[in-house]
């Protein structure tokens, strides 16, 4: 009982953190509602019954029971409409720019988490802060504060490629060039696989250095695009039926992973939380009746052959397809449910 309790800090963490993801993508769909001028009635976080709601001007904000998503409720978007403010009666460009907001805005939101844990952690340099007693590299005559120039005659600037150097080396025999008080020296040695980690070590760690803005926004970047190939290599191996529906988790998995990461540290959840918002952007634009991506194809297809599709042909689609979205969240909510939950 006093285990559950003193995870109730993080637990808040993690549901705010998951909340924070569909927020941003509904208010992006939200804010390009209001610039292309279509009225939205409802504004919600969650879906099924509702626990509370806010009235404004013409929208209604709501919290509802299920934490399984949100959505904004624009007029016309399932029905045809005379208001001159409906989605239906905007331009296929002014609808396009509405649905795609929503994955765009998590996108955006991975790159400023990214960026704020790069401007946080800082980045790793190729001087020598930490070296392991007796390992391969103290024994060679390596010293802390050596800044490291050179691997085999490949010039060393990044970490990562120093750590790649003594990768390929396969443990055969390196010349590790170093700066030491303005003079260069040079040592010889052989890595040392680690098992663990399977992969060959000299026994140093490198030295935490600030970032300069540039460098931020620029790990920010490189960061949403590393994870959006990962998670497209998910997808890609999905579609060839490489997945099992057991590596499929719903928002109950969320909470709790997002739970464990928040006991590990306010970054890590930061970083698990840009890692699920460039899935969520990702996943919204797959060409799926109901997703923002049956929309976007279907808008594309009219902006592309000029010809407009049958709004209420639009609607059934979209109707049965978010009949069977709401189906299969169902289904993994109850799978996540009957799966053991630990804290």
């Amino acid at each position: 009982m006093g285990s559950m309790i003193s995870n109730i800090p993080y637990f808040i963490m993690a549901v705010l953190a998951f909340s924070l993801l569909v927020i941003i993508h509904e208010l992006g769909h939200f804010m390009m509602c209001k610039l292309n001028g279509v009225k939205v009635s409802e504004f919600s976080l969650g879906m099924g019954p509702k626990l509370f709601g806010i009235k404004g001007k013409e929208t209604e904000y709501l919290i509802k029971a299920f934490p399984i998503g949100g959505y904004v409720k624009m007029e016309g978007e399932e029905e045809t409409s005379d208001d001159p403010r409906s989605f239906t009666n905007k331009t296929p460009v002014q609808k396009l720019s509405i649905v795609s907001a929503g994955a765009i805005m998590n996108i955006i939101l991975a790159v400023v988490l990214f960026a704020i844990i790069g401007a946080t952690t800082g980045k790793i340099v190729p001087v020598i802060g930490n070296i392991v007693p007796n390992g391969a590299a103290m024994k060679a005559g390596l010293q802390v504060g050596d800044k490291i120039i050179k691997v085999n005659k490949v010039s060393i600037d990044k970490w990562d490629q120093f750590i790649n150097e003594v990768g390929i080396s396969k443990g055969e025999n390196i010349n590790i060039e170093i700066v030491r008080n303005s003079k260069v020296k040079t040592f010889s040695l052989k890595p040392i696989k680690n098992i663990e980690e399977n992969r060959f070590m000299i026994g140093i760690a490198g030295s935490q250095e600030k970032m300069n803005f540039g460098e931020v926004v620029s790990y920010g970047f490189t960061q949403t695009i590393s994870t959006s190939k990962i998670i497209f290599g998910f997808l890609g191996s999905a579609f060839h039926g490489e997945v099992s529906i057991n590596d499929v988790g719903g928002p109950i998995s969320i909470i709790r992973i997002s739970t464990m990461a928040a006991q590990t540290g306010i970054v890590n959840l930061m970083m698990l939380t840009a890692m699920l918002s460039v899935q969520l952007g990702i996943l919204n634009i797959i060409p799926f009746p109901a997703l923002d991506g049956g929309w976007i194809f279907m808008l594309l297809f009219e902006i592309i052959s000029g010809k407009k599709l049958d709004d209420s042909k639009v609607g059934t689609i979209n109707y049965i397809g978010f009949m069977f979205l709401m189906a299969f969240m169902v289904f993994i909510v109850i799978k996540d449910i009957v799966s053991p939950m630990k804290f």
